[in-house]
């Protein structure tokens, strides 16, 4: 029992975690991003990985050593509508991943462009959108329903 609570309270840490993560590269994507702002920025983006890689394995451990056990998430509709919202999270997020990593190869003094910078908050908007679906299904699938 103690594991199951210790496997649930890293698994909800690291979640609110990401979701700070992921706002604060949503506060940071704006114009004229440049120098130590996009420093930051890459930081946090690592950081965003890192946690996103965290929470799997958390989750993976849930699953196999969880009271529940893995018969009843692979039973649960709601439990493969929060592991599809948080693939679709993952996937949204490589865009702005591989943008953020072209602005810091760009060198020290240099400015995204507005264009750069609209396109990629949309991205952000559409994670954040979506990743609030993950509480919505975990809240469902807690509670038993498919």
């Amino acid at each position: 029992m103690l594991t199951d609570l210790l496997l649930a309270i890293l698994h909800h840490l690291f979640v609110f975690l990401l979701a700070g993560v992921l706002a604060g590269e949503f506060v940071l994507v704006r114009t004229g991003l440049s120098g130590r702002d996009l420093k930051v920025l890459a930081h946090i983006d690592r950081m965003y990985g890192m946690t996103a890689l965290a929470i799997i394995v958390v989750g993976v451990c849930r699953v196999v050593f969880g009271l529940k056990g893995w018969e009843y998430y692979l039973a649960s509709g709601a439990f493969w509508a929060k592991m599809a919202a948080f693939a679709a999270v993952g996937i949204l997020s490589v865009k702005p991943t591989m943008r953020i990593l072209k602005w810091v190869r760009a060198g020290e003094g240099y400015t995204v462009p507005d264009a750069e910078i609209a396109a990629t908050r949309r991205f952000l908007k559409l994670e954040v959108a979506v990743f609030a679906l993950i509480p919505i299904f975990a809240a469902m699938m807690a509670r038993g329903v498919s």
